[in-house]
């Protein structure tokens, strides 16, 4: 095992709780309180996967998450004592992967953490079947080209750089394009979880997936909304 993983709060108990978990586990941890440390680590070492405190004394969770995000597109969860549904979709907006909510079972961050990583792993690199087990690895579509080895998308010849659940978002629509996708069967193909009612996860990684295809958002040529059903991408 031996991944590297990223622990950054303020609060020095649940911290040491985690790396005392995840060490056991067989990961190897990088421990810190405040996000100036948080952000020289991300840009001195190797880092399979980051856990950030939203609240830190120096700057917010939001923001290293932001600055992960210009270089490195691994697994990011957001820890957080709030419970505001908008600072969840805000998180998930700007690249985070996962939202634990505090107080939590140590054993559950654990078990997220090997979730995201297996998930990192499978869809960035050659390995299984990948998503709906598709057959092909390439799709073009209008334009739009998305590829499960190199784990890259362009937009006529601009490549577009997308998180691991965007990319995994977009690679399941393409598999089931001409499909309506319902945002029930999306949520468990992808985040491998049990859907609940009133996840709006979903929506806000689509939004987010959107923007950056450049999507208009009364008439997007790509993924298109099926209001009270879910997506899908026409053929």
């Amino acid at each position: 095992m031996n991944e590297k993983i990223l622990i950054v709060d303020d609060e020095k108990e649940i911290a040491d709780l985690l790396e005392l978990y995840l060490e056991n586990d067989g990961y190897q941890v990088y421990k810190y309180n405040t996000g100036s440390e948080a952000v020289k680590c991300v840009e001195e070492k190797e880092i399979d996967l980051a856990i950030l405190d939203v609240m830190l004394p120096d700057m917010d969770g939001f923001q290293i998450c932001k600055k992960i995000r210009e270089r490195s597109f691994y697994p990011i969860i957001m820890l957080t004592a709030k419970v505001e549904y908008s600072d969840k979709i805000m998180g998930l907006t700007i690249g985070a992967d996962d939202y634990i909510t505090k107080p939590f079972n140590p054993l559950e961050v654990v078990a997220r953490v090997k979730t995201q990583l297996r998930r990192y792993v499978k869809y960035n690199g050659n390995k299984g079947e990948g998503i709906a087990h598709a057959k092909i690895d390439e799709h073009d579509i209008n334009g739009l080209i998305i590829n499960r080895n190199s784990h890259k998308c362009y937009m006529f010849g601009n490549e577009i750089t997308l998180t691991p659940i965007e990319f995994s978002i977009l690679w399941y629509l393409c598999v089931n394009r001409g499909n309506v996708v319902s945002t029930e069967e999306l949520f468990e193909a992808v985040w491998g979880e049990k859907y609940l009612d009133n996840n709006n996860t979903v929506m806000a990684h689509i939004g987010r997936l959107r923007e950056k295809l450049k999507e208009p958002a009364r008439n997007p040529k790509y993924i298109k909304t099926v209001w009270g059903v879910g997506y899908t991408i026409e053929k």
